[in-house]
């Protein structure tokens, strides 16, 4: 992974058109409580092939958004999460889908895609009306959930039309065809 190239920015123009949250069979979906920390830490590390403090990136946070920090759990353990986060400043309508994670041994089940439905229903329930995510180029299987919840990229730098192009092409034999 290249760490100078700059982060990804997909779109999506509408929340009206969403899918019925439905969980998976045999997990169900929960907001964050305390203790959830460290559970969310390693979510994330494994997602991200990273150390990321919830301190750090989301803690600070918790009093005010706890309902927009979702995890999908099997049995008591959480397996998944997704984030709804407002980031506020000049336009109040900017919301991210922020922190999606699945543990690596549960991928392939559905469950980013449905952590990141929840969390965008999340966002529609708050009153926004669209969503932004940040990504890296080497999330293939997130970019390939976000483009079927209808995120497009967004060319903000310009190393992006062909990172974006290369994405697409990598994506596009694998991306579920929508019936």
């Amino acid at each position: 992974m290249n760490q100078s190239l700059s982060k990804l920015l997909m779109k999506k123009e509408t929340l009206s058109d969403l899918p019925p949250f439905r969980c998976p069979t045999g997990f169900r979906i929960r907001c964050f409580r305390p203790g959830d920390e460290r559970d969310w830490e390693e979510l994330i590390r494994h997602s991200f092939t990273r150390e990321i403090k919830f301190a750090h990136k989301i803690g600070d946070h918790v009093p005010s958004c706890a309902e927009r920090v979702l995890f999908i759990c099997k049995g008591g353990e959480p397996v998944a999460t997704a984030t709804a986060w407002e980031t506020g400043g000049e336009d109040s309508q900017r919301w991210y889908l922020h922190m999606v994670g699945v543990k690596p041994e549960y991928s392939g089940r559905g469950l980013g895609f449905a952590a990141s439905l929840a969390a965008l229903h999340k966002m529609e329930e708050s009153g926004a009306e669209a969503a932004y995510l940040e990504t890296d180029d080497f999330r293939l299987p997130a970019i390939r959930i976000y483009l079927r919840l209808g995120f497009l990229p967004v060319h903000t730098d310009a190393s992006h039309p062909g990172r974006w192009e290369r994405i697409l092409r990598q994506t596009a034999d694998h991306t579920p065809k929508k019936s």
